[in-house]
């Protein structure tokens, strides 16, 4: 699957729910590309970024895939220097020993699942709250 150069319709929500809109910033070297928030100002970035990356042959071949993305914004103490918050997954999938993606589908689901929601309920939750979004942003266990 290829994305589309322009994501602006509802792919990509904030916290609160609401869309952000990227547009195709850049592709390559090799297998990346970046996005940059619509509305992003040049000393402030807000970039999507997507690369993957294959090694070994045969039953060892792996391919190591990273979503990331990072938002520069003013600092609230110090309300000059600017700060940069980075979150990313990786995913890192024996394809070479695999005849379909089902169990690294399985896995992701764990992932996302554990990431944004409560786990008693389907609702996602962009807000944060969901048990292992929760254990990042406050550094829990």
């Amino acid at each position: 699957m290829s994305l589309a150069n322009s994501l602006i319709t509802n792919e990509i929500k904030n916290s609160a729910g609401t869309e952000v809109e990227f547009g195709r910033l850049s592709t390559g070297p090799e297998r990346s590309t970046i996005f940059a928030a619509v509305a992003e100002t040049p000393a402030l970035l807000h970039r999507l970024s997507i690369s993957h990356q294959e090694i070994g042959s045969g039953l060892n071949r792996r391919r190591r895939s990273k979503v990331r993305f990072d938002k520069t914004v003013v600092s609230t103490v110090d309300l000059v220097t600017p700060v940069t918050t980075s979150f990313y997954t990786v995913g890192d999938i024996p394809v070479g020993a695999l005849a379909a993606i089902t169990e690294p589908t399985h896995v992701l689901a764990e992932l996302m699942s554990f990431l944004a929601s409560l786990g008693a309920t389907t609702t996602i939750l962009y807000d944060g709250t969901g048990n292992g979004a929760s254990v990042l942003l406050n550094g829990g266990l």
